[in-house]
């Protein structure tokens, strides 16, 4: 559930109106699949990677052991700071979505009550953010679902006010926007951006297989049911909001830059839950987004804590972040992660904002080189794998197309990266401060590899001396049990539920 849960949030919701004003009905379902083709690929890799590893950092670990530990540093610095930062985007987002239904509500009270709540719900431990989050992709599957049966019935005209079929695929401009071939080509791959940042937190599977009780089998089954996830769920919703919408809807386009709570009632779901006569459809839309925003925030306090834990046990970051009590919370982690998005927050409220968007953008070209470090990881990890004799039979998943899903996803990777700065480039009117703020990621992500390589004179990994066995799980009568005791972990008493029950209320 996590697996599908971290790919649906408000970019399916909202900005998916965007790629289809953009591109045209076919366009954007050609962005999608390519997009989501990328997706598959590096959960796959990652999968693989995890499944044989079960280790908290994921790929910032396997970064420093695979490639190189200046690869792993800077993977985890800038993974921890995206995270850290969504969890500022996302109280700030739940704040705007209560004011829908209180609009003099002030932003900060709603915004301080959900960061206590997200810190509540991170110390209770792993289960509980298991459980919670289990149940907010729920809620949003089962939307997805119902917009998909509902946006069908409104096209054939069994509810609504008549059949559309494929006419808003012939309309002028359509299916594909754009006056010559190449403005319909440039359209359909700039219009990839704004599917990645849709797909954005897929990853997240990878670090919770560091927590997961049998990650040999869990990990593999929720890897290979991904393709059918991002079909369902990605892949039809675009086909329909392209089939009802014509691409000229004037909504399509600003339920993208509208600010959360303006864009509800003109969010693609909305108008066509509207379209079938269905009342309150934006008070449900507006409710649906409000778990999305919660479970984006608790996977962001998630995310960032174990990354920072893993740093700290590696020698990345202060010993004392690898410290957690007999829940497995990283206690100093989550401090630092709520001190830091606090004071963004307060910065953001109180300044202009302009800061904080650099921050946010910061964040985006981060998530792009985490993407693109997965694929190059996992052709050492394979190579590693190779050189040491090893067999493939020895992987508890084997990801399909290798190597070749590792070459698509790296030049998608780079033709998404090239397309945002062409984006802010060509933007009219053209705007410097554009362009640096695209790009702010990437000196941040390599200086800081260049730091740790430079103060602690690391080297390439030779693919002998790669460590594939520190972490590696063994079976024992179906359940999975660590070779090793990770130094400063603090192992949990068996006491009777009621004594626990009193010592976690003490």
């Amino acid at each position: 559930m996590i697996a599908i849960g971290g790919t649906i949030g408000t970019g399916i919701f909202l900005s998916s109106g965007g790629s289809v004003a953009g591109a045209g009905p076919l366009g954007a379902l050609i962005s999608y699949t390519i997009v989501g083709t990328m997706v598959f690929f590096i959960v796959t890799s990652l999968g693989e990677m995890a499944s044989y590893l079960p280790l908290p950092g994921a790929f910032s670990t396997f970064g420093a052991r695979f490639v190189d530990p200046a690869l792993g540093f800077g993977l985890g610095i800038g993974y921890a700071f995206q995270w850290i930062i969504t969890v500022t985007i996302e109280v700030t987002a739940a704040g705007m979505i209560l004011q829908y239904w209180w609009p003099n509500l002030q932003m900060w009270i709603p915004a301080l009550v959900f960061i206590v709540i997200l810190v509540g719900i991170t110390l209770l431990g792993v289960k509980a953010f298991g459980e919670l989050e289990y149940w907010f992709a729920m809620i949003k599957v089962l939307t997805c679902i119902v917009f998909i049966i509902v946006g069908i019935l409104v096209d054939v005209g069994a509810v609504g006010d008549g059949f559309i079929g494929g006419k808003n695929w012939h309309i002028e401009g359509a299916p594909i926007v754009g006056e010559t071939a190449r403005d319909r080509t440039v359209n359909v791959f700039t219009t990839c951006v704004w599917a990645f940042f849709s797909f954005g937190g897929t990853e997240l599977v990878g670090i919770t297989a560091g927590e997961s009780a049998n990650p040999g089998k869990a990990v593999p089954r929720a890897i290979r049911h991904t393709f059918w996830r991002i079909l369902l769920f990605y892949i039809l919703t675009i086909m329909v909001i392209g089939l009802v919408l014509p691409y000229t809807d004037e909504n399509l386009l600003n339920s993208t830059f509208a600010s959360v709570n303006e864009a509800a009632p003109i969010a693609p779901f909305t108008i066509i839950f509207k379209m079938a006569k269905l009342p309150g459809a934006d008070h449900a839309i507006n409710a649906v987004l409000l778990t999305a925003v919660l479970s984006a925030g608790q996977s962001a306090f998630y995310a960032s804590t174990r990354t920072l834990m893993a740093m700290g046990r590696e020698g990345k970051m202060p010993a004392i972040f690898g410290r957690v009590n007999s829940r497995g919370v990283p206690l100093y982690s989550l401090a630092v992660v709520t001190l830091v998005a606090s004071i963004a927050f307060v910065a953001d409220v109180v300044g202009s904002g302009v800061v904080f968007t650099w921050l946010v953008n910061l964040t985006g070209m981060s998530a792009l080189l985490t993407w693109l470090s997965i694929s190059i990881i996992h052709l050492r990890f394979r190579a590693a794998f190779k050189a040491q004799g090893r067999s493939i039979k020895d992987l508890p998943y084997v990801a399909p197309f290798f190597p070749y899903s590792c070459y698509i996803s790296i030049l998608l990777a780079l033709m998404i990266l090239f397309l945002q700065g062409y984006q802010a480039v060509t933007a009219d009117p053209f705007s410097a401060e554009g362009v640096v703020a695209v790009f702010v990621g990437a000196p941040v992500f390599f200086l800081s590899i260049i730091i740790w390589k430079v103060y602690h004179k690391t080297k390439l990994v030779p693919l002998m001396e790669v460590d594939l066995d520190t972490g590696r799980p063994i079976i024992i009568q179906g359940t999975s049990h660590h070779v090793e005791v990770r130094e400063g972990q603090e192992q949990e008493e068996k006491l009777p539920i009621w004594k626990k029950i009193l010592r976690f209320v003490a």
